[in-house]
């Protein structure tokens, strides 16, 4: 049994080495690294780095809006089934309250 401060390797986690030998903390390192060493790369979006008229900046804006369009339609309804569930509420509410009741009325 394993206690609770014993240090946890791969292993313990149902990991294996590669093929070569090579723990994968060492095998991500590499990328990590060539990552951190650029990181002009990393900062820039399509947009900011080329130039904000060009047709790349132009497509992204439009698929920013057509995303924004879809997403307000879909809130739209949304908040559209909500108002129809709350007049139906209304209007069954209020037609039980004006309807006669049912229930027998007993007199002593």
């Amino acid at each position: 049994m394993i206690s609770p401060n014993h240090p946890r390797r791969l292993s313990d986690f149902g990991l294996r080495t590669s093929a070569f030998g090579l723990h994968l903390k060492t095998l991500l390192s590499g990328p990590v690294l060539a990552f951190a060493l650029q990181p002009r790369s990393l900062w820039a979006c399509a947009a900011c780095a080329g130039q904000s008229d060009s047709a790349m900046a132009k497509g992204m804006n439009w698929g920013i809006l057509s995303l924004l369009a879809i997403i307000g339609v879909v809130l739209g309804g949304v908040v559209s089934f909500f108002v129809y569930l709350g007049r139906k509420s209304a209007t069954v509410a209020a037609a039980s309250a004006a309807a006669p009741s049912l229930e027998p009325t007993y007199r002593t």
